[in-house]
């Protein structure tokens, strides 16, 4: 490790080398598979029931993991929301992107056209490319940005659900209105599901009427939940449900608006800010579950369930006022692991195995050229990506792969309100770095002996954090990484 660290790369196991590629990539028919993503929004690592937890219920994801593959050591990006998405898009890290921090409503930054994206890819190899739900890759005429940016703008060819304004966060419910604000803030029309329609619900209903729409066609589907980050409001007869189950933890907050606005006064009576055991978060995960149950009841019903890979992940951790990320340190906003690990679950029935398991360490810049392997897409040529492609491991994940240095840069003026401060990591290995940019300490971890972060052994190790210290430096040199953000 003194000696340098190998830069992050595409890895093949043997197998592929003895059979060629050819084995792994003839599908048996002409059809080229589905591909869809399901994204929840603050979801920490240990949330669902494959992953541990005993009090959220999360049945069908359960199952998808049974049936397919958990990964045990699936990264964010970063640890807030838009460069996730910018890099998911793109597979190219935030800092190349120049989406650092996530993007204000009046933002004049977004996801430009010079960075070719993975629906534009697919679309141009002739897949249906759908889009559902949160898209915050741009700013908002409504709020006077200079450019608004749409998912049909860079290459989703059907969206619907995805904000026109700022997100009004708490406001799920038809007709989508924020408190006293004059507007929906999302882009949905009616209430097909009746009266208390609940936004989750609906855009599980669309993602499903997509599927069914383009079955006879290979499509790319990304469902992108808005649940369950605060304000957290769930459905009502969930919320109950969990109530009764266990009490809810104490509130991290004592003024609650959606309380004052239902008339049950001060504090937070409703529980929507409780600590842990919070019925809130718990009901609107089931509601994300349940869709996952519809899609996938959905594509058995069509007989596409064996051409479609299924993938559900979070695009960081869970926000510490609200639930916990045990045994991970942190949270949102933080690159402790309680911040950027995030649940990773796979599904392909014939072609991932049932009830496997992955130690395989990646980030989700490498979602496109996996994606691109598994639709038997060559990369456009000249396109420079920052992630690697981990279809080897979906495949074959008994296999040891090669693991390769992943980094994180995430500069900011001031702390983030729920806690993060200005930094950068990088992961080797079982070594992890962490550059504090605003008072130069420096943290070392060896996530194999300690997972949750809780001693910083730098002082004894100095030339590991001599090496890691240059290896992040020289990529951010190599990704010409910023330290001003464009919010």
């Amino acid at each position: 490790m003194a000696h340098g660290i190998a830069m992050r790369s595409h890895y093949l196991p043997i197998f592929l080398l003895l059979f060629g590629l050819s084995t792994v990539f003839s599908f048996g028919n002409d059809r080229r598979p589905n591909i869809i993503f399901i994204l929840a929004d603050d979801l920490g690592w240990a949330e669902l029931g494959c992953y541990g937890n005993d009090f959220n219920e999360t049945p069908h994801l359960d199952q998808m993991a049974a049936e397919g593959l958990r990964f045990t050591q699936a990264y964010a990006a970063a640890p807030v929301c838009s460069p996730y998405r910018a890099a998911l898009m793109t597979g190219k890290h935030p800092a190349r992107v120049g989406i650092l921090d996530y993007l204000r409503p009046d933002s004049a930054n977004g996801l430009s056209p010079d960075f070719p994206t993975l629906p534009g890819i697919l679309r141009d190899h002739g897949y249906a490319t759908g889009m559902v739900g949160k898209w915050h890759l741009t700013g908002y005429e409504y709020h006077d940005a200079p450019v608004e940016i749409r998912p049909i703008d860079r290459g989703f060819s059907w969206n619907v659900g995805s904000e026109i304004k700022s997100v009004g966060n708490g406001a799920n419910f038809f007709p989508y209105v924020f408190r006293t604000q004059p507007i929906s803030w999302i882009d949905l029309d009616g209430n097909p599901l009746g009266t208390g329609e609940y936004l989750t619900d609906r855009l599980n209903l669309e993602a499903v009427d997509f599927i069914e729409a383009h079955s006879d066609e290979p499509f790319f589907l990304y469902l992108s939940h808005y649940a369950p980050h605060t304000i957290l409001n769930g459905r009502p007869d969930l919320v109950e449900k969990y109530k009764a189950k266990r009490t809810p933890g104490a509130s991290t907050r004592h003024k609650c608006y959606l309380c004052e606005d239902a008339g049950l006064g001060g504090g937070d009576p409703g529980h929507h800010w409780a600590g842990s055991y919070n019925p809130h978060l718990a009901a609107m995960l089931e509601s994300i579950d349940d869709g996952v149950g519809k899609i996938r009841a959905k594509l058995e019903q069509l007989g596409i369930a064996e051409d479609t890979l299924i993938v559900f992940s979070s695009d960081n951790g869970g926000e510490t006022n609200v639930t916990s990320n045990a045994p991970l340190r942190g949270g949102k906003s933080q690159l402790y692991e309680g911040g950027i690990r995030v649940p990773l679950v796979m599904a392909w029935p014939g072609r991932i195995p049932a009830a496997s398991e992955t130690a395989a360490v990646t980030q989700n810049v490498d979602f496109l050229p996996t994606f691109l392997t598994a639709a038997d897409v060559e990369k456009p040529a000249g396109l420079v990506l920052d992630g690697q492609n981990i279809y080897p491991a979906m495949v074959e994940p008994h296999l040891q792969f090669s693991t390769c240095p992943i980094y994180w840069h995430y500069p900011l003026e001031k702390p983030h309100f729920l806690g993060g401060t200005s930094s950068g990591a990088i992961r080797v290995g079982n070594w992890k770095l962490v550059e504090h940019f605003d008072t130069g300490q420096v943290e070392l971890f060896n996530l194999r002996k300690d997972l949750g972060e809780s001693r910083n052994i730098a002082t004894e190790h100095p030339s590991m954090v001599r090496a890691l210290r240059k290896s992040i430096s020289e990529w951010r040199e190599r990704v010409d990484a910023s330290m001003e953000i464009v919010r």
